[in-house]
């Protein structure tokens, strides 16, 4: 009987990590679709300032996130990380990149520069690999080289012949890539780690919109409640595409990940079409080297991933 042990238990393996692939394929399309409309949002709330509505996107990621924390049963991981003086401390630095990272892609939608966040988020992993050779030593192969000399030459063409310095790209991969480089260090699940962040900036923002009500400018309250819904939103906008990147984390290679962060960029630039931004050549010519050295680095991702041997 003991005999049939592996052969029966083999193929329930099996069903079960394809399932979990499954799981994990559709949390991460789904947190890469949430993030590729988020334009979308941000364009029906386009008559706030943009520090408030980061403020309402700090303030209302709390609760949603004390929800999520206990549905999840992470209230230990919260507190662990609360208590750890080092731990804090990067997860504050990281809060401010990523607050700086919300507060600029905010600012690029609705100064409708959508086409110019789209290319920030397009080059970010090619940034991400720069920051492991200068940080930690990594070296690049010869495709990776080939990709980030591409991505070079198309900043270089819209910074020359185009509108100026894409400033907004730039800020938006740097600031990203420092915000991935600072919780690589912390130990502490993606989940958790947004909620410290988020309670981090919670008093900064909780006294910005507090001053604002208080001087009577705020754009939150009764008299526009269906402006106040969409405020409230906000929370859920920030923390679900987060959420579903977690449990898609768990569950995909890296490699696959890498193919399916794509995803957001390439619906941001759709979104810019669909607001009205216009394709010019410089930023044709742009895209065009910076999607060959997309192409170029999935493959090689692709190509180098560890291999599964058959069972």
């Amino acid at each position: 009987m003991s005999a049939a042990h592996p052969s029966t238990s083999a193929p329930a393996d099996a069903a079960a990590q394809a399932a979990s692939g499954r799981e994990g394929l559709a949390a991460a399309l789904g947190a890469y679709l949430l993030w590729g409309v988020l334009p979308v949002y941000f364009k029906l709330v386009a008559s706030v300032d943009a520090l408030e509505i980061l403020a309402h996107r700090i303030v209302w990621a709390v609760p949603f996130g004390v929800l999520i924390i206990a549905l999840r049963g992470q209230r230990r991981d919260v507190w662990d990380a609360v208590r750890n003086p080092r731990t804090l401390a990067l997860l504050a630095t990281s809060a401010a990149f990523i607050a700086i990272n919300w507060l600029v892609y905010i600012r690029a939608v609705l100064s409708d520069n959508i086409f110019e966040a789209s290319l920030g988020y397009y080059i970010n992993p090619l940034v991400s690999v720069v920051a492991g050779v200068a940080l930690f030593g990594e070296r690049l192969n010869r495709t990776q080289l080939i990709s980030v000399g591409l991505a070079a030459v198309g900043v270089m063409v819209l910074a020359t012949v185009g509108h100026g310095f894409p400033i907004i790209s730039i800020t938006l991969a740097l600031s990203f890539t420092v915000y991935g480089v600072i919780r690589k260090a912390v130990p502490v699940g993606a989940m958790p780690g947004l909620f410290v962040e988020t309670l981090v900036l919670l008093p900064v923002a909780g006294f910005y919109l507090a001053s604002l009500i208080g001087a009577g400018t705020s754009t939150f309250g009764p008299e526009a409640p269906g402006m106040a819904v969409l405020l409230l939103l906000a929370g859920p906008v920030t923390v679900l595409p987060l959420l579903l990147f977690a449990l898609a984390a768990r569950r995909l290679p890296l490699a696959t990940l890498g193919f399916v962060q794509f995803l957001a960029p390439t619906l941001q630039f759709l979104m810019g079409l669909l607001f009205g931004e216009t394709l010019t050549l410089p930023f044709a010519i742009c895209f065009a080297c910076i999607w060959s050295a997309v192409c170029l680095f999935a493959f090689d991702a692709w190509r180098r991933r560890p291999q599964t041997p058959p069972t």
